[in-house]
């Protein structure tokens, strides 16, 4: 809090320059707006911010310090001084062989996280030879039938080395339980597995479409998962609350907070419903948010995040275990801010995108590649995307100093505006019966349409500059190395389903399905069911299709 006689002090004084140095200059010149916005155009930005704009902050409770409530400069107490961000960089590439050579070369390349990509047929729960994947088999990803592939995946990678993102959600145990046999195999004991499953299933319904069962089926799914991990293995995150989809869909800042944080709730609420306690599982809950290219609202964002996570883990769920008021996320640069054209422009982009997730305080991040806008991104790019998070790291003093646009007037007024904006939308979700309710109602996916719309209108009348797109053009582009998925590679992949089929004991795998089945009528956790099926070599579509005989398939209302 300020001296009010300060305060007045400084109002005084502004007013003062406003008349005697501003006008002037503004009379003769102009500034180059009528209005400056924030990136998503949510909040006004003011000419000039000072201690009035904070005026009723109070340091302690509002910004506080490192590792301490409400954890608005950071979730530890030395941050990036301590340890740096996980630098991981999302691989998946056709098949199985070729994840697994360019895993490696990322980890010699000085990796510290891999993050696992995976084609359509896999998110969807089909295998590599059903009709819905023809076409599709290694386009978006790497393909996964059994744990076969797996096992290529991670030959030669060790486990208890290595933390493991995986970008899967509908069909996240089954991912999951593969991931825990690899380890099984490798002797790692399953305390000592480390990653993260994305399993966040109300963000597909809002913005990406690739769920499977409907809403209570997949939440009790995920509520197993957290039960089962809880137990197993605790230092394995269970889930990954995305609202990176929902910002490339075309949100807000402040929607992209409360819509993700909303989903949280959403998940928090089931669990208990579940009977579990909420400090055994809210520990392993981790988050995914965007980085755009406003540096200022981004870092604004995840300060905002942090903040209002802890207050609603207190104040909503009664959580006592600091660990379960903690927001630690990982963060991804913003696939949809590239452009095919000028594509060495993304490295820019990239860049300064990366540098507000440090800022920011980000526990782990994926630099896009330049050329992602077109394809797969190439070894090449992949390097440069991994070498701006090293210079990042070791060159820019980044990270030298923990929340350091803390004390800024302009941060610390944004980090207010986005916390109150993304409370004002969870009371509406509130309103409206919660996130389940306002998916199912499609309320969600309007707003952020309607914000998509808006968004594409400004670029299309010039309102919004997109450097190489709608100003600063090229006549010409020069030819980009693009990486292809061989056609052959799904014959391939479907030869090599067709050898684990003829090889593994169809008994075995009738038994595994049958328990899945019957464990889905009850009230028993699925998930050792499934890690039993994976371990027979049952496949994606197998175990999938089992649970879509006692589940159903989700189909939206219109």
């Amino acid at each position: 809090m300020f001296d009010p006689d300060e305060l007045d002090q400084i109002r005084e004084a502004k007013a003062e320059w406003e008349e005697e140095t501003l006008s002037p200059t503004l009379e003769r010149f102009g500034e180059r707006e009528d209005e400056f916005t924030t990136d998503t155009g949510g909040q006004e930005v003011d000419r000039l911010y000072t201690p009035d704009d904070i005026a009723d902050q109070n340091y302690c409770e509002d910004v506080g310090f490192p590792g301490e409530e409400p954890y608005t400069r950071g979730v530890y107490p030395t941050m990036h001084r301590g340890r740096l961000w996980t630098m991981r960089q999302y691989a998946g590439m056709g098949t199985a062989a070729e994840t697994n050579e360019r895993f490696n070369y990322l980890i010699e390349n000085g990796s510290s996280g891999l993050s696992m990509a995976f084609d359509l047929p896999t998110q969807k729960g089909y295998d590599s030879d059903a009709a819905m994947a023809a076409g599709e088999v290694g386009k978006a990803g790497v393909a996964i039938d059994t744990l076969r592939d797996m096992e290529v995946v991670f030959d030669g990678i060790p486990l208890d080395e290595v933390s493991t993102s995986m970008t899967i959600n509908a069909p996240a145990g089954v991912l999951l339980a593969m991931y825990i046999a690899i380890g099984d195999k490798q002797g790692v004991p399953r305390e000592q597995l480390r990653g993260t499953i994305q399993n966040d299933i109300l963000k597909e319904y809002i913005a990406r479409n690739l769920y499977i069962y409907p809403p209570e089926s997949s939440m009790r799914l995920i509520t197993d998962i957290f039960e089962f991990c809880a137990e197993e293995t605790p230092n394995f995150n269970t889930i990954s609350i995305s609202g990176y989809h929902i910002r490339e869909a075309g949100s807000t800042a402040a929607q992209e907070i409360a819509f993700t944080l909303g989903d949280g709730i959403e998940y928090v609420q089931a669990a208990l419903d579940a009977g579990l306690d909420v400090d055994d599982f809210a520990p392993q809950l981790s988050f995914f948010f965007n980085a755009h290219n406003n540096i200022f609202e981004e870092v604004a964002k995840f300060r905002a995040a942090r903040r209002m996570w802890a207050k609603i883990m207190e104040d909503r769920f009664g959580a006592e275990n600091p660990k379960s008021k903690q927001l630690k996320f990982h963060t991804q640069t913003g696939g949809s801010t590239l452009t095919a054209q000028q594509v060495e422009n993304n490295v820019v982009r990239v860049g300064y995108q990366a540098l507000a997730a440090v800022l920011g305080g980000t526990q782990s991040l994926h630099t896009n590649g330049k050329d992602e806008a077109l394809s797969l991104p190439t070894e090449q790019s992949v390097r440069t995307a991994l070498r701006t998070q090293q210079i990042l790291a070791h060159e820019s003093g980044a990270a030298d100093t923990i929340d350091p646009l803390a004390g800024s007037y302009y941060v610390e007024s944004l980090t207010d505006e986005l916390e109150a904006e993304a409370f004002d939308i969870l009371d509406e979700v509130d309103r409206r019966g919660g996130m389940l309710d306002a998916v199912e109602s499609q309320w969600v996916q309007r707003q952020i349409q309607d914000v998509a719309y808006e968004r594409q209108q400004e670029i299309e009348d010039g309102e919004r500059i997109i450097v190489g797109v709608n100003e600063y053009q090229v006549d010409e582009e020069p030819d980009a190395d693009i990486e292809d998925v061989d056609e052959e590679d799904e014959k391939r992949q479907k030869q090599r389903l067709q050898a684990v089929k003829d090889e593994r004991d169809d008994e075995e795998v009738e038994a595994a399905l049958a328990a899945i089945k019957d464990t889905a009528r009850s009230d028993a956790n699925l998930m050792p069911p499934i890690v039993e099926a994976v371990k027979v070599y049952a496949t994606v579509g197998e175990i999938s299709n089992a649970l879509r005989d006692v589940f159903g398939e989700y189909r939206p209302s219109t």
